[in-house]
């Protein structure tokens, strides 16, 4: 990459880019949030504060999904479906990165051909990299950078099921939960957590000879689902059945999420959902803050191997060392501080 694409641009470029939708510059601002640099970082907080005012008016859609639930296809389909009423769509699709390589596949746009030629679609591919949750650390600032250019609908797609998805659900609207049919025993598929997040279930691939099995796992589910406490804004999680495939099913997930959002709004609490998704998000900027600050600090860094190598011998104890590391951290540390404690 040449040194010109690599230079940044200024903050007014950046604020006047995004608020136009141009998108080379919204995906430079994505890139910038997503830096490292302390340098980026300053600029990018100054950029997201100037966009702020003019994000959150899209409806915001979490997909998740078994592995094999056809997530990319059934993206692709509903996203070529939200696009053909006009709407303007950005896809942040999160890439699982190796946890030996650190690397990720970043193929999103090549699993959604159609879409990403679609001059009303925009896809972001990003890698997950350590954060938990099936998202990228800058999902958050992605989305509403996204909403500032234009964008009304918002997919964020996560790696995929895990106990951690709960990152997700703090940050999106509608939790769209994607499940399959014919796969043995489709209520010991998923944990029952990640089903009580949900605020609607698709049953995909519901086509053709598999068109039986996906309505008796239909059934299956919404049986299920009247076994869970009633949720705090009194909506019912739907059931439904589509196949992306047939470009069937999708248009009832689409007013399905429309009379959540219509439900949620009379009700008050679409609203005060994201208040308080608002306060978690800046509960988790300090504890990324602080991490941040607690392992770049030198006294930490210097003490840090070494206790790890003990901890790793048995030769100290783990909750020892970590108070170790803390009480130097806040230069507090004495020689009275016993590193074995466990």
């Amino acid at each position: 990459m040449n040194s010109k694409r690599r230079s940044r641009l200024s903050l007014q470029a950046y604020i006047e880019g995004v608020l136009a939708g141009d998108r080379m510059v919204l995906s430079r601002a994505i890139t910038l949030v997503e830096s490292s640099l302390p340098a980026d970082q300053e600029l990018a907080r100054e950029v997201m504060d100037a966009v702020l005012p003019h994000s959150g008016k899209s409806i915001r859609i979490g997909i998740t999904g078994v592995p094999g639930v056809g997530k990319s296809t059934f993206i692709e389909s509903f996203g070529s479906y939200l696009t053909g009423l006009g709407k303007k769509l950005a896809v942040l699709a999160i890439d699982p990165s190796s946890q030996r390589s650190g690397g990720s596949i970043l193929g999103d746009k090549t699993r959604m051909e159609q879409l990403s030629h679609n001059p009303l679609a925009y896809i972001r591919p990003s890698a997950a990299g350590t954060a938990l949750g099936g998202v990228a650390a800058r999902t958050r600032e992605a989305m509403l950078l996204c909403e500032a250019a234009g964008f009304e609908v918002v997919f964020i797609e996560t790696v995929g099921v895990g106990q951690s998805e709960t990152a997700v659900r703090n940050m999106v609207d509608f939790f769209l939960l994607l499940m399959l049919a014919g796969a043995g025993d489709e209520l010991q598929g998923i944990k029952k957590g990640i089903m009580e997040m949900a605020d609607g279930l698709a049953i995909t691939k519901a086509d053709g000879d598999n068109k039986m099995p996906a309505k008796q796992a239909q059934a299956a589910y919404r049986n299920a689902l009247h076994l869970f406490p009633p949720t705090q804004s009194g909506w019912i999680p739907k059931v439904l059945t589509c196949s992306a495939q047939a470009n069937e099913g999708l248009e009832a997930v689409w007013q399905m999420i429309c009379q959540y959002r219509e439900h949620t709004r009379l009700k008050g609490f679409f609203e005060q959902r994201r208040r308080e998704q608002n306060l978690s998000w800046m509960h988790t900027a300090i504890e990324d803050m602080l991490k941040q600050h607690f392992y770049s600090h030198p006294a930490v860094a210097q003490h840090r191997k070494q206790l790890e190598q003990e901890v790793m011998a048995g030769s100290s104890g783990a909750v020892g060392a970590a108070r170790f590391l803390f009480s130097v951290f806040k230069g507090n540390f004495s020689s009275d501080t016993n590193v074995n404690n466990s």
